[in-house]
């Protein structure tokens, strides 16, 4: 099973605990009959639940969004990562 989802991190100087926030930009995918056909055998063949997500698109970014992003980036200590809405 494929999941897709970005994680955001963020560790304040502020705060004594870590705030941890996770985004899901993901939504099932449409299927045509061929392809959820073979979802359903290989469920049937594993004995579990599947489910097909569509893969998230990146956002295109000008220099000075990209910029920002990585400054955003150096101040969290962790990636960011822009999704098309």
């Amino acid at each position: 099973m494929v999941f897709y989802f970005a994680m955001l991190i963020i560790q304040p100087t502020t705060f004594e605990s870590e705030i941890t926030m996770t985004i899901n930009y993901s939504q099932p995918a449409h299927l045509d009959k061929p392809a959820l056909a073979a979802l359903q055998a290989l469920e049937k063949e594993l004995g579990t639940t599947l489910v097909a997500y569509e893969e998230p698109e990146i956002a295109e970014l000008t220099d000075e969004q990209l910029k920002k992003i990585q400054s955003l980036e150096e101040c969290l200590g962790s990636t960011v990562i822009a999704y098309k809405q």
